[in-house]
């Protein structure tokens, strides 16, 4: 049986992915991927001729919720306990020399 999965291949995936492989993980990563390639011509050979397309996992739709004005938080609020305020700012101590 033919695999287009073979050492040649993974070697050039290995190194896309810039992974390193020793000889026992090469064998077992090469069988994981040709089976995972056998899945996906099983699932090509299905007949989904009278099966609609999808375009998504579900039927549920956004609900959205209206977009209503609401009340502001007061930016005022708290400056009065801060030692320091400068034009209406919170003046903290320099971070950066």
């Amino acid at each position: 049986m033919f695999s287009i999965i073979n050492k040649k291949t993974l070697e050039h995936l290995v190194k896309l992915a810039r992974i390193e492989l020793d000889a026992r993980e090469e064998e077992k990563f090469l069988k994981d991927l040709q089976k995972i390639l056998d899945h996906f011509k099983e699932l090509q050979e299905l007949n989904t001729t009278s099966i609609p397309p999808m375009t998504g996992g579900t039927t549920i739709k956004n609900v959205f919720r209206e977009d209503n004005e609401s009340g502001s938080t007061n930016q005022r609020a708290g400056m009065e306990a801060f030692p320091e305020t400068q034009d209406g700012f919170l003046k903290i101590p320099p971070v950066f020399e």
